[in-house]
């Protein structure tokens, strides 16, 4: 019994050395205090038995060695896929585990010479397992991609089945969404309505098997291989699915050059492709990593990183080449729809590229949302240089709608429908606004209505320069009146009146009713005069000068008539209302001046012979003005 005791003290203290011993000092060191403890444990019998030991566990690893050798190698020489047949996989993978456990546990002993020999074949049999491992995920994953589901989420269950980048009410082409990169094999889908979509990338039992060679991967050291061969084949996914939704790979060069309708084009899909993508393909992408890199978290982030990395740049590099070029005002509302699309997708931005990974792509896509506004704010600055500089050379036939007054006004109008894109824009820049000592007081107004009310204030300057080329000034104020008018009825029956105010539509109104007076005072006030008498005069002397007076407001009255004939006001209310006041204006004291004129006994006599026009006549010869000439010089309103 007591030898057997010793044997089991001796069996003990071997082991602890063994154990504890990462090295031949360390394993010496033990021998040495075990012996001080006990004389039983000498360094001469402890020696000697785990000499003994070392033979023996030597001649075990190789056995094991060997066996696993034999296990793995008929997987890896095979000459058909092994994931074909589940009792291969599986048989394979217990090998591969026996395998990394061996080394696991043998990797301590790994000091002595013959346990270092065995665990560098060891070594090289993990290594052939993980490069016949990566070729099988390769495979599997090429093979999974042919049997790709979607689903929608509606809960009577309807498959979505393809997807199109098209809208509801849109039959321009066939770009759908490929989705196991087959051409032939992709039928004509519906339209996308929402992005309630979740595209299952794999089938479920394929993604288990993936995410069993993965574990197998990481755990001998391999994971960096298996990111790189789950990123190559899945990029390679979302490369063909923007290709069929229509985006091009284009360089900053490529977007600069090309005309301007086909960029227009190429916007729209853009915003199809990016909406798609951050909505759909994206977060697919991310729940599919998740589940093949189930526990490792750190080869799910940056595998998903290089995955989505190519793609991302592709749609934001599209992006800023749109901000940097050209800022012509034309350009304006495609640029807005950039940016809209861009800042509604930050959110998506920042949800599914959260990791650290993907921390520049998140910066990437603010800054380019940010050039966006710049770009913006750059086209509205054009704007008002195309205010201030556009010509006062050659005047508009009778007076209408000067070309720039419709344009501008158009302009703001359909720019006014993303006031709140606009709003944020100008917010962001708001120290770069016009001063306020140009403009009316607007200090508690945004920055929007205040870009507004200076651009009206440099279209409102530029007409009054153009309405000065007019020699007569009556023609000068049907200019201001007609343009004025037009300005006050876009800006009231838009967004741009709640910018602008009630108190600048009151008082441009008014700036209006002034160009009517002044038009009256210029037009007929020497006319009118030709109608007063003066009381006092003798009778002999007032018939006379009625003859003359009567005779000249004839001369200046078909004057005025012809000339205004040819004037255009484009507003038929206010061409009414000018009718109307010219007729208040003139038929009472012409009325008067008739009947005054009749009952000189001198001239009643002989009165048809010089009174030309009745009061009916006058009347409608004032309803005939301001036809215009029917040609296209801005007399008509659109």
């Amino acid at each position: 019994m007591a030898e057997n005791g010793e044997e089991k003290w001796l069996a003990v203290a071997r082991h602890i050395a063994k154990t504890l011993g990462r090295n031949d000092t360390m394993a010496d060191d033990i021998l040495q205090i075990f012996s001080n403890f006990d004389g039983r444990f000498s360094r001469e019998k402890l020696s000697e038995k785990i000499g003994d030991d070392d033979s023996s566990a030597c001649a075990a690893l190789e056995h094991v060695i060997k066996s696993l050798e034999r296990q793995i190698s008929q997987y890896v020489a095979a000459d058909h896929p092994i994931w074909l047949d589940s009792a291969d996989s599986s048989a394979f993978l217990e090998a591969v585990d026996e395998l990394i456990a061996t080394v696991k546990d043998w990797s301590p002993m790994g000091g002595d010479k013959t346990i270092a020999a065995c665990l560098l074949r060891a070594d090289d049999l993990v290594q052939q397992a993980m490069f016949r491992i990566v070729d099988e995920f390769r495979s599997l994953m090429e093979r999974g991609g042919e049997s790709l589901e979607l689903s929608r989420g509606y809960g009577n269950g309807e498959s979505a089945g393809n997807l199109s980048c098209d809208s509801e009410d849109e039959e321009e082409d066939d770009t759908d969404v490929g989705v196991n990169g087959v051409e032939d094999q992709i039928p004509t889908a519906r339209p996308i309505g929402d992005y309630d979509i979740v595209i299952d990338a794999l089938p479920s039992g394929i993604i288990n098997d993936l995410q069993e060679m993965a574990k197998r991967m990481v755990a001998a050291g391999f994971g960096k291989e298996c990111s790189h061969v789950y990123s190559s084949c899945r990029r390679e996914f979302l490369e063909e699915s923007l290709s069929r939704l229509g985006l091009k790979k284009l360089s900053i060069e490529d977007v600069h050059k090309m005309p301007w309708q086909d960029l227009e084009d190429e916007i729209e899909r853009w915003i199809k492709a990016a909406n798609v993508s951050l909505r759909i393909l994206y977060p697919s992408e991310r729940r599919l990593c998740d589940r093949v890199f189930a526990g490792f978290s750190s080869a799910a982030d940056l595998s998903f990183m290089e995955v989505c990395r190519g793609s991302t740049i592709q749609l934001l590099n599209f992006a800023d080449a749109v901000a940097i070029g050209s800022r012509s005002p034309e350009r304006l509302f495609k640029i807005l729809d950039v940016f809209e699309t861009l800042r509604d997708l930050l959110p998506e931005f920042e949800s599914v590229f959260s990791d650290q990974y993907c921390l520049f792509l998140r910066n990437e896509a603010v800054t380019i949302w940010k050039r966006l506004g710049e770009a913006i704010r750059g086209i509205f600055m054009e704007l008002e240089n195309l205010i201030s500089r556009d010509p006062a050379k050659v005047p508009v036939p009778g007076g209408g709608l000067h070309p720039i007054t419709r344009y501008v006004m158009n302009y703001l109008r359909a720019a006014c429908r993303s006031r709140q894109s606009l709003e944020q824009v100008f917010e962001e820049n708001a120290a770069a606004m016009p001063p306020l000592s140009k403009l009316e007081d607007r200090a508690s107004s945004s920055s929007l209505s205040v870009q507004m009310a200076w651009i009206m204030e440099l279209l409102e300057s530029n007409l009054e320069a153009k309405s000065k080329i007019y020699k007569d000034p009556a023609l000068c104020s049907v200019f201001m009146m007609n343009n004025g008018r037009y300005i006050v009825q876009k800006v009231r029956d838009s967004e741009l009146g709640s910018l602008l105010g009630d108190d600048w539509i009151r008082k441009h109104t008014a700036k209006v009713r002034q160009f009517h007076t002044n038009y009256q005072r210029s037009s007929w006030n020497k006319v009118l005069g030709l109608l007063k008498m003066d009381p006092s005069v003798a009778p002999n002397v007032a018939a006379r000068s009625m003859k003359e007076k009567l005779k000249l407001f004839n001369q200046n009255f078909e004057e005025i008539c012809k000339n205004q004939y040819t004037w255009i006001i484009f507003d038929e209310q206010l061409k009414e209302e000018l009718k109307i006041s010219i007729n208040k204006l003139l038929l009472p004291p012409y009325q008067s001046f008739i009947g005054r004129f009749q009952n000189v006994p001198e001239l009643g006599r002989n009165a048809e012979k010089h009174i030309k026009y009745d009061v009916e006549d006058i009347e409608g010869r004032i309803n005939e003005l301001f036809r215009g000439n029917g040609g296209s010089n801005g007399g008509g309103r659109k």
